[in-house]
């Protein structure tokens, strides 16, 4: 059987836990895997780095190395540590020290690739840009916001996203990103927050033209839960629709989707934070000629509605092994 050379695109919670997920795989039906990953986030302690060092967003960088990382448990967590107290609080270690090491090396590339090497992850990690770029929205009230976390508290007033983009506009992706597309057999896309964690990485211009030039399969991962300020009362088909509108991505072959709800009281938590299961409206994906594979994709334990990391990755092989590696 073919061994698949799979690249995950996104950002945030969802795409580090796909890769925890997929990186079990490595070896195994997996040849290669590498993750392009959003740099856009403006918040919290990725934030306040950005404003002093003018860097790329660390944050989600960091997630995914520790996701992807084989490093003894006590490294994983020393890079998710958070520190307390005045001056230092809120900043996760992770992105002192890829700040730290961009800062000493001169190169953010070079930077996520030293720390990858020493948290020996089973996977390249590359931002999607090395540039320090920002996320604007124009809503549907005509107002122009700045910056991925004033966007989504701007979307919490009703208003909806009509148009979105980076500034600056020409921001580059590095070469080993593109080659990796292009190159892929296998192109994950999502979950994750839709219009801040997905869409900044087609946003760059080499990217979406590699992802519409590749010969990949291409998969979109349909988030398990709606977010407020970004896609509330969005069914399946809607987040599929709007990531085609407002990405630049010509196609995508296949979709995967939850089925399973949350128990009782876990919904109606979320229910309270005005988040709601997505609607698993599968025949209007198919309706468009996309491959639609739904099943229960949640996680069992904790008090978060997410994508169980191994679910997630197993159906995303039988997906390829349906639509790729039948054919091989």
């Amino acid at each position: 059987m073919k061994k698949l050379k799979t690249v995950a695109l996104g950002g945030g919670t969802g795409l580090s836990s796909l890769l925890r997920g997929l990186k079990k795989e490595v070896g195994k039906r997996i040849e290669e895997l590498s993750a392009v990953v959003t740099v856009a986030d403006s918040g919290g302690s990725t934030g306040k780095l950005r404003e002093i060092y003018h860097i790329p967003a660390p944050g989600d960088i960091r997630n995914c190395i520790v996701a992807l990382s084989e490093a003894e448990d006590v490294l994983r967590k020393l890079f998710q540590y958070r520190f307390k107290g005045e001056g230092l609080e809120g900043h996760a270690f992770g992105n002192l020290f890829l700040t730290a090491l961009t800062d000493i090396t001169g190169s953010f590339l070079e930077a996520v690739k030293l720390a990858s090497r020493i948290l020996n992850t089973r996977g390249q990690i590359i931002p999607s840009t090395t540039c320090s770029v920002h996320l604007v929205a124009r809503f549907d009230d005509g107002k122009v916001i700045k910056g991925e976390e004033q966007i989504t508290e701007y979307g919490k007033k009703g208003k909806k996203i009509k148009q979105i983009w980076l500034e600056p506009p020409n921001a580059k992706a590095p070469k080993e990103a593109v080659e990796k597309i292009l190159e892929a057999d296998l192109i994950v896309i999502g979950p994750g927050s839709l219009y801040t964690s997905i869409l900044p990485n087609f946003l760059v211009k080499e990217i979406r033209d590699a992802v519409n030039e590749s010969k990949a399969l291409k998969v979109f991962v349909v988030n398990a839960m709606t977010q407020p300020g970004e896609t509330d009362g969005f069914t399946a088909y809607d987040h599929l629709k709007t990531f085609l509108e407002l990405s630049g991505i010509e196609r995508v072959d296949a979709a995967v989707v939850n089925t399973k709800m949350p128990p009782d009281p876990l919904l109606r938590r979320y229910l309270e934070q005005k988040q709601e299961p997505v609607v698993p409206d599968v025949t209007n994906i198919a309706r468009e000629g996309v491959a639609v594979y739904a099943e229960d994709l949640i996680g069992k334990e904790g008090d978060f509605v997410r994508h169980d990391p191994d679910k997630l990755a197993s159906l995303i092989m039988k997906v390829a092994e349906h639509e790729v590696l039948s054919g091989v």
